[in-house]
């Protein structure tokens, strides 16, 4: 249907024309605009007026920008001017970025003259879907540059860019197919996971949204866009109440199987109105979020919240991970203590064991050697050598355990942690994802009855009843469902410890060894030689004992 536009507020100064870009936000039924700051284009602006004086003297000018959107323009198409070893690599990204957000605004005054005097008796459109055109071009990379190619700088680019874009908006919308529905259909999960957190939506509900969003548009697909009744090239049919409540029992069916998202089968189950509001969150979050037109753009949404996508498990983030999980049992009041503790306490027992042992760990794990090679220089067989690594490889592992001493504070963790991240956890967190994992393991009764208690958080007698039990045996359940997970952060953080120790025992004897050489003025590929490699061993072995 025809809507009246909202008034477009004005951004303060050129810092805000080249650094914030348009959102649309529904108030009680009212549609209104506002301009939200995107601090990467704004810091990259503070940046070149402290640092480049040509652009600083450009914010003087009394031309409304036109030296400015000139000083992009020519980064942006020919890489000028030349490169400072200040400037950011991706300098030329970001002046296209620069340029599409101050471009914003000949977006709305495009949307704005066809809904109000060329087209606004056609019914079937509107401003936002007009606006929603526009925006489409100027963050298409291909399609921008095209434009931005035939502009002449003598001219207006806000003139000129708002005739273009309002024939691009005739192009597209003559069709007649656009609407809202048609965005949600055809956004991928990381452009709607991207408009979401940007929108300040959180999990578990991003989860849940997906989750919905992917039913939804396999009924939506049969029963709207497959309908013979559509007509090819016209607008999407609007869904019903009935498309809703289909994609509602496929979610509440699907929800407790094993591949399901944690924080999915974590919530409760869901109406075809519950739906139906989640759906149009989504459409609003995709609309007001320009980024996630164009996946050029977008790369890295979710790390300037601080959010990790992908987990990438190197020596140094377990350290990291294990650590932070021995400092749990300290309630966190002293984060850092176990952290400092725990080298040190390895580097001792290294020094309690025997000259014998600590030259086999220098040779395994500094020099490369095999357990052959070793057995060879004591004169021993491999087998004699495998468990004195053994040996020496349990002390260490002891040594750890102690420090974290996981039997002591898993049990209150765990509860805790029920209370706390059961809904969302967190999944850069090695603990969080082994008791994800566990929970999935758990009998179906045990999964619910933990669903309810701490997903739905509701009474336990309410809990007894709707399962169909007694409270005691309720309690019991629990009981024995915590004490099940318990166990299974045990088995990891023991698998934590050894990978933790796997890490540090060649890290430790390559960087003892290396130094032994660079004392020596040897290079460690020059070192293959017997003698040479006992005069590293000896220089070693006195390293490792000056660090006492």
């Amino acid at each position: 249907m025809f809507t009246i536009t909202p008034k477009l507020p004005s951004r303060q100064n050129l810092v805000d024309k080249f650094s914030m870009y348009m959102t649309v936000e529904n108030n009680k039924g009212r549609s209104t605009i506002k301009w939200k700051t995107d601090p990467h284009l704004q810091s990259n602006i503070e940046l070149y007026k402290s640092r480049h004086k040509k652009f600083a003297s450009l914010f003087n000018q009394e031309n409304n920008g036109r030296d400015l959107v000139q000083f992009w323009i020519d980064m942006a198409f020919n890489d000028l001017p030349a490169l400072e070893e200040w400037e950011p690599e991706k300098r030329v990204q970001n002046a296209w970025e620069h340029l599409s957000v101050y471009c914003e605004e000949s977006c709305y005054w495009a949307a704005e003259k066809l809904s109000s005097d060329v087209w606004k008796e056609d019914k079937y459109q509107s401003w936002e879907e007009y606006l929603f055109f526009a925006r489409c071009l100027i963050y298409n990379y291909n399609k921008f540059r095209y434009v931005l190619a035939k502009y002449n700088s003598n001219n207006s680019l806000d003139t000129y860019l708002t005739t273009v874009l309002i024939n691009a908006i005739k192009d597209e919308a003559a069709v007649a197919k656009f609407s809202k529905w048609r965005l949600l259909h055809k956004k991928s999960d990381r452009e709607l996971k991207e408009a979401l957190v940007r929108a300040g939506r959180y999990e578990p509900e991003i989860s849940q949204f997906l989750f919905a969003r992917k039913y939804f548009k396999q009924v939506y697909q049969m029963n709207k866009i497959q309908n013979p009744a559509k007509i090819t090239g016209k607008k999407w049919l609007e869904p019903d109440s009935a498309d809703f409540a289909e994609a509602a029992n496929y979610y509440n069916a699907e929800k407790l199987l094993p591949s399901v998202p944690h924080e999915v089968a974590a919530g409760a189950f869901v109406t075809g109105e519950q739906i139906k509001v989640w759906m149009e969150i989504c459409i609003i979050a995709l609309q007001n979020y320009p980024k996630s037109i164009t996946p050029h753009f977008s790369l890295e949404a979710l790390q300037e919240t601080g959010r990790k996508v992908e987990y990438d498990e190197s020596p140094e983030i377990i350290e990291q991970d294990l650590l932070t999980y021995s400092e749990v049992k300290d309630s966190f009041e002293t984060q850092g203590r176990t952290v400092k503790r725990t080298e040190p306490a390895l580097l001792l027992q290294l020094l309690f064991f025997k000259s014998e042992q600590q030259e086999i760990l220098l040779l395994y794990y500094g020099f490369g050697l095999n357990q052959k090679q070793i057995a060879e220089k004591f004169k021993v067989t491999q087998g004699a050598i495998a468990r004195r690594l053994q040996t020496i490889e349990l002390k260490l592992l002891k040594t750890l355990s102690e420090l974290s001493q996981p039997t002591e504070w898993v049990s209150q963790y765990v509860a805790g942690w029920l209370g706390r991240s059961y809904q969302a956890p967190i999944y850069s967190d090695l603990i969080h994802v082994a008791i994800v994992e566990a929970i999935k393991k758990l009998e179906p009764q045990e999964q619910e009855l933990l669903r309810l208690t701490y997903g739905q958080k509701l009474d336990e007698q309410i809990i007894a009843n709707q399962l169909g039990i007694s409270q005691p045996k309720l309690i019991d359940t629990l009981r024995r469902t915590k004490s099940k997970l318990e166990a299974a952060l045990i088995k990891e953080i023991d698998n934590l410890i050894n990978k933790y120790l796997q890490s540090w025992l060649p890290k430790v004897s390559k960087t003892v060894v290396k130094s032994a050489c660079d004392n020596l003025g040897f290079s460690r590929s020059g070192a293959a030689s017997l003698k040479t490699m006992n005069a590293v061993l000896k220089e070693s072995l006195k390293i490792l004992h000056s660090s006492k």
